[in-house]
């Protein structure tokens, strides 16, 4: 649950905060002063705050700002005002917070600005270990595997801790570079500062500059006052330029200035802005191709690339696939406050055959779906998404060819079967092939009966019959 602190004294914006925010995802506090708001602050600990710079009596908003940056430099605070034009709403962007709103409300805009807020609050306060300890619940995030290539990923992110060196993420879509971008970060010496994650990628690309460095008022269509963008609110921080292939040339120059002599001018402006950010870019997309092709600054891409990490995909990594199986099946049994549940042998084996294009970030969605799919406390391969067992989905018809492949397989075992009656009149075909197939069932699915009786298509009452008939308990056992 995700706690906002609202900061107003008019009786009616608390209302209507309460109204909009009322879902059990989200606990609201409210308080009429920055005096009362800085006592709640401690108790009630809040992911986001909600302030109105002018206030009735007592304090101001810049003031409240100051001192919670002083309580915890890493609380994200939202200010809200009816006046567009002041500087007052400037002032308090350059003294750290995370943005502004305009009074009266755009109820959207306010639920999107406060949704990517509370996500940077995660962001900054959820660590990312780099070596979890799988035996171990008490972590929340962690990058796992024993790997080689992710034993090298883990040695580089010690070495960065201890310095403010630009980093440079490499890697396929899904292998994770945000948490390793994260988990720099954590571990670093600017932990106790911002972060901010922006998606290059995401945003149009008549945006991204303004987004990035701010913009003066009047510097285009729609840009009624002046506005502080991340670069700026980051201020001692790091920042994460996610997908920074994708940048425009005007915007890729912008960067590399940065990066030169940490100084900028807003989009429309020309007084340069002095600024200490720590950069950590992930892209892709090979960037030395795209310098190449002059698609890509290669002044920049030298700059970024003062150290270099790149991920490899899970399919030259697979015997990290257990490791990321046990890892996901323990945070969804936290989400769903149940004990995790197992994995029968041949689904790893299905999982570890598999290639995986979407790497880390479609077998965490392959085993949520098995998760939901699986009909008691045991994954069979039958609760894995089709594409990754190359079997038709639930309700798809059986192709044609291979039915009759079934068929051909299953009369080719009948007349083996037959032969060895003949030549053993003894023999009882029925029960002997039925007794061998409880026995493979039980083997498929790791002696759980409940999925042994459902691979056979039949109850569990019947399948016990059938173990107690043949004696095959006892073979199990001995085997």
């Amino acid at each position: 649950m995700s706690k906002l602190l609202l900061i107003d004294d008019e009786e009616d914006v608390q209302y209507s905060f309460r109204r909009i925010f009322d879902s059990p995802e989200i606990e609201l506090a409210t308080a009429s002063s920055g005096e009362e708001g800085l006592k709640l602050i401690p108790k009630f600990k809040p992911d986001l705050v909600l302030m109105d710079i002018r206030m009735g009596g007592g304090i101001n908003g810049l003031e409240t700002l100051r001192r919670i940056r002083q309580m915890d430099s890493k609380l994200l605070v939202i200010l809200m005002t009816a006046y567009g034009t002041t500087q007052m709403a400037i002032e308090a962007m350059k003294l750290g917070a995370y943005d502004y709103l305009l009074k009266p409300f755009d109820v959207p805009k306010l639920k999107d600005i406060v949704a990517n807020a509370l996500k940077a609050a995660r962001d900054m306060k959820q660590v990312v270990s780099y070596q979890p300890l799988l035996e171990s619940e008490d972590y929340d995030l962690g990058i796992v595997g024993r790997s080689e290539g992710m034993q090298q990923v883990f040695k580089v992110i010690g070495q960065l801790a201890a310095s403010d060196a630009t980093a440079l993420i490499t890697g396929e879509s899904g292998t994770g570079k945000e948490l390793v971008a994260r988990a720099i970060y954590h571990h670093g010496k600017r932990s106790g500062q911002s972060f901010l994650a922006i998606n290059c990628g995401a945003i149009p690309e008549q945006l991204l500059e303004s987004e990035l460095f701010g913009h003066e008022r009047g510097a285009f269509t729609g840009a009624t006052m002046q506005r502080v963008g991340k670069f700026e609110q980051c201020n001692k921080g790091t920042i994460f330029l996610d997908e920074i292939g994708d940048m425009t040339p005007a915007t890729q120059t912008k960067i590399l200035r940065v990066l030169q002599s940490g100084t900028f001018e807003r989009v429309g402006g020309n007084q340069p802005i002095k600024v200490d950010v720590r950069v950590i870019a992930a892209t892709n997309k090979p960037l030395e191709q795209a310098v190449a092709a002059r698609q890509f600054r290669e002044d920049l891409f030298y700059r970024l690339n003062v150290v270099r990490i790149h991920i490899p995909p899970l399919r030259d990594r697979r015997e990290d696939i257990p490791l990321l199986v046990n890892y996901f099946l323990k945070k969804f049994a936290r989400e769903h406050q149940h004990a995790p549940k197992s994995v029968a042998t041949n689904v790893i084996k299905t999982l570890e055959k598999y290639h995986w294009p979407g790497n880390v970030r479609e077998l965490e969605n392959a085993v949520r779906r098995a998760h939901v799919m699986a009909k008691g406390d045991a994954i069979l391969t039958g609760d894995l998404p089709p594409e990754v067992t190359g079997q038709p989905g639930v309700g798809a018809p059986m192709p044609s060819a291979a039915s009759d492949i079934a068929a051909n397989d299953a009369a080719a075992l009948a007349r083996q079967m037959f032969q060895l009656a003949r030549r053993d009149p003894k023999l009882k075909i029925i029960p002997t092939v039925e007794r061998e197939l409880v026995i493979q069932a039980l083997k498929e699915s790791d002696n759980n009966q409940v999925h042994a009786a459902k691979l056979l298509g039949i109850t569990r009452a019947t399948l016990r019959k059938r173990i107690e008939k043949f004696g095959i308990q006892r073979e199990l056992k001995i085997q």
